[in-house]
C-alpha cells in the first residue's frame, strides 16, 4: 500500500476494511471470531483486540503462508465444536450473504465448502480443478499451475468453511513444497480428496470477492461499494440527479423521497429523513429529520440534530447542536454546542463561541428567538423565547424571553468629513 497505515485498517465505506470483515462474519451467524494478525502488524492487533477483546487475536510469527496463518488459530479454538470459516480482512465487499452458500453446501454433506467466482481475467489467482459431479478436486496456485491450468477462469477466493477438527487436522499435513515454500490454506483440498472426502465449490459475484493489495485496487473496491448503495437508495426512492457525484458510508440512512443533490459527502453516522441535502454538503454523524433543507455548501458535524422544516444554509457549520423545528440559519455561521428553539432565526455570520481555550460551554437560543447578523454569543448564555438580539451584538449575559439585547456602541456622524478626508488625500497623491 505505501502507506504508513497497515493494509486493513484503510477504509471502504468509511470502515475500516478488518471491521468490513467481521461485520461480514457476524451478519453471517458466526458466534466466536478470531484475527490473525501478524507480529509486523502491531496496529492490526491493537485495532482487533479493541473491538473484539484480547482472547480473540492470535499472532503469526513469522508469516509463512495462508495455511500457517490459519493453524495459528488452532489453540484459540480449541474448546470449539462446530464449523470453521476463513475469511480475509482485504476483501472489503464480501458481506453475509456471500457465505450462506458455504453453509448449505456443508448441511447438504459436503466435508469442505470452497467459495469461488468465475475471474475476468484470472491473472494471479489460483484455479479451481473441478472434477466429476461438479466435485472440487484441487485447487491450484497461478505460479505452480501448468499452461492448461492457467486458461480455467473459476479462480479461488480464499475462503472456505470445515469442521474445526477436520479442518486443523488437514492443516497438520500441508507441506510447503512449492515456488514459494509457503503453507498454502488451498493444499486443505487435495488432502481432504484424497481422503474420499466431499469437497464443494460455492460461487460468489467477482465484485464481491475482489482483494486489495494497492492504492489502486482499495480506489476500484470504494468505487463499487458507492456504486452498490447508490443504487440501493435509488431503487428505494431516493432522488439523486447526479448519483455519480454522491459519496456515501458504509452506515448512511437516508429515507424514500429524501433529495441528494450533486456533490454532497456523507460520512459516517449519518440519518436523513425526508429532506433535500443541496449541493456541496458536508455531513457526519448527523441526523436531519423530514422537511429540512441543508446547504448548498453547508457543513453537518457529529451530534448535529436538525429538526422538521428547518433550514441550514449556505456555509452553516453546526456541531453537537440541536435544532428546532422550523429554525433558520441560512447564511455563513457556526453553531457549536448547544440549542437552537423552533422557530428562532439565526442572522448571517452569527458565531457560538463556545470554546474558551481549555472546554466547551453551551449556547441556548429559545423558541421564536431572533439573532440579528454578526453576532457574537459567547458561551454559557440563554437567550429567551422570543427575544431580540441587535446585528453586531457581543452577548455574555442572558437575554430574557421577549427583551432586545444590543451591545454595538452607538453611532456617531461628523458632518462633510469624507469630503475633507478625500481632497486631502487627492492632494498628497497629486504632488
Amino acid at each position: 500500500m505505501r502507506s504508513p497505515v497497515p493494509k486493513v485498517l484503510h477504509r471502504v465505506g468509511g470502515r475500516a476494511m478488518l471491521d468490513r470483515a467481521i461485520d461480514a462474519v457476524q451478519a453471517a451467524g458466526c458466534t466466536r471470531i478470531v484475527v490473525v494478525a501478524g507480529a509486523h502488524s502491531p496496529q492490526v492487533a491493537r485495532h482487533a483486540v479493541a473491538r473484539l477483546g484480547d482472547g480473540a487475536v492470535v499472532i503469526q510469527d513469522p508469516p509463512l503462508g495462508t495455511g500457517h496463518a490459519v493453524l495459528a488459530a488452532r489453540e484459540a479454538l480449541a474448546d470449539f465444536d462446530g464449523d470453521v470459516l476463513v475469511s480475509y480482512a482485504d476483501t472489503p465487499l464480501l458481506d453475509g450473504a456471500c457465505f450462506a452458500p458455504l453453509f448449505s453446501a456443508r448441511e447438504a454433506g459436503a466435508d469442505l465448502a470452497v467459495l469461488g467466482f468465475e475471474a475476468a481475467d484470472p491473472g494471479p489467482y489460483g484455479r479451481l480443478l473441478i472434477g466429476e459431479g461438479e466435485a472440487l478436486d484441487g485447487i491450484v496456485e497461478a505460479r505452480d499451475a501448468t499452461a492448461e491450468q492457467l486458461a480455467i477462469r473459476l479462480c479461488n477466493s480464499g475462503v472456505l468453511a470445515a469442521p474445526r477438527a477436520l479442518l486443523f487436522g488437514l492443516l497438520a499435513e500441508v507441506r510447503n513444497d512449492n515456488a514459494k515454500q509457503e503453507y498454502y490454506l488451498t493444499d486443505v483440498v487435495g488432502l481432504a480428496r484424497g481422503r474420499g472426502l466431499k469437497v464443494r465449490a460455492v460461487f460468489a459475484p467477482e465484485t464481491s470477492v475482489m482483494g486489495v493489495n494497492s492504492q489502486a485496487e482499495l480506489a476500484e473496491a470504494e468505487a463499487a461499494f458507492q456504486q452498490g448503495v447508490r443504487q440501493r437508495l435509488l431503487d428505494a426512492g431516493v432522488t439523486m440527479p447526479a448519483p455519480e457525484t454522491v459519496m456515501f458510508s458504509h452506515d448512511t440512512e437516508i429515507a424514500a423521497g429524501a433529495v441528494i443533490e450533486p456533490f454532497v459527502v456523507f460520512g459516517p453516522g449519518v440519518v436523513v429523513g425526508q429532506a433535500t441535502i443541496r449541493a456541496f454538503s458536508h455531513l457526519e454523524g448527523a441526523r436531519v429529520a423530514d422537511h429540512a433543507i441543508i446547504g448548498p455548501y453547508a457543513r453537518l458535524r457529529p451530534a448535529a440534530e436538525i429538526g422538521e422544516g428547518a433550514h441550514i444554509g449556505n456555509f452553516v457549520e453546526v456541531k453537537a447542536v440541536t435544532v428546532g423545528a422550523g429554525a433558520k440559519a441560512n447564511h455563513l455561521s457556526y453553531l457549536g454546542d448547544g440549542v437552537v428553539g423552533p422557530g428562532a432565526n439565526i442572522g448571517a455570520g452569527t458565531i457560538f463561541c463556545n470554546y474558551d481555550g481549555f472546554d466547551k460551554h453551551r449556547t441556548e437560543v429559545g423558541a421564536g428567538a431572533f439573532i440579528g447578523s454578526n453576532s457574537a454569543l459567547v458561551a454559557p448564555v440563554t437567550i429567551g423565547a422570543g427575544a431580540y438580539v441587535g446585528s453586531g451584538s457581543v452577548i455574555t449575559r442572558p437575554v430574557a424571553a421577549d427583551a432586545l439585547a444590543v451591545t454595538r456602541p452607538e453611532q456617531v456622524e461628523k458632518p462633510g468629513w469624507a469630503a475633507r478626508f478625500r481632497a486631502l488625500k487627492s492632494g498628497r497623491k497629486a504632488r
